[in-house]
């Protein structure tokens, strides 16, 4: 599998391997790589060739080190792209993925100053507040703050939530959900985030701010959401 004739550098051909392996699904998520050493001698290579290798498969997601025990193959990542707008459990539908939700928290409360202008409503006005760690086949992958109007949307329910709130709101209200503002960035969890999400306290998570509108540009929710990094990426295309 090494070609030492080719200009294409050792440890390149060896990591192209290793992710061929993991595409193919030869190596599945959890299983133990051979050491540093018995690569090198496999391959008559050095173990700072193998070890730049791992490194780079480290930092693109694919394996991951557990300090005296070894490299592992690590979860791929869930790639979400940045165009479009869709809901949570049509993402992990169109991935082959079984949607879920826990719900962690439902009531109506009066909306304090920072909602009430993100939904343009006035100040204590009732909002929906839900809270949910959502699910991809069982696996918790967000943690997830809801604020809708319940002026605007109406007859919310538990069982209603658990489902598709999307669905409930196109199909079942007849609005139409029209765009939305997202903002991303990078934060640590914290403790009760990281019990939440089954992630080490101060693991990196991606914070996401969502506005969302609908065709008339009046705001039907504002979402707050702590994603695994170690499971979820972003991806957008550009065009010149």
């Amino acid at each position: 599998m090494i070609d030492k004739n080719s200009p294409i550098p050792l440890y390149y051909q060896l990591e192209e391997h290793i992710k061929e392996l993991i595409e193919k699904g030869e190596l599945k998520p959890g299983d133990s790589l051979p050491p540093e050493r018995e690569y090198a001698e496999l391959y008559k290579i050095s173990r700072m060739t193998v070890r730049q290798a791992f490194t780079q498969l480290v930092n693109e997601g694919y394996l991951f080190r557990l300090q005296g025990k070894g490299t592992f193959v690590a979860e791929r990542k869930i790639e979400q792209p940045l165009q479009g707008l869709t809901s949570f459990t049509e993402d992990m539908k169109a991935r082959g993925l079984e949607p879920g939700s826990q719900l962690i928290h439902f009531e109506i409360i009066p909306a304090p100053s920072q909602v009430a202008a993100q939904l343009s409503i006035p100040e204590f006005g009732p909002v929906y507040e839900i809270k949910r760690i959502r699910l991809a086949d069982g696996v918790p992958m967000a943690l997830e703050t809801n604020y809708i109007s319940a002026n605007l949307i109406k007859g919310l329910t538990e069982e209603i939530v658990n489902k598709s709130l999307y669905s409930f709101i196109e199909e079942n209200l007849k609005l139409t959900i029209n765009h939305a503002t997202q903002v991303i960035e990078s934060t640590i969890a914290n403790n009760n985030e990281a019990k939440l999400l089954k992630i080490k306290k101060g693991a990196p998570v991606l914070f996401i701010q969502r506005n969302t509108y609908l065709k008339d540009s009046t705001p039907v929710e504002y979402v707050k959401s702590l994603y695994r990094a170690d499971r979820y990426k972003f991806m957008i295309q550009m065009k010149r």
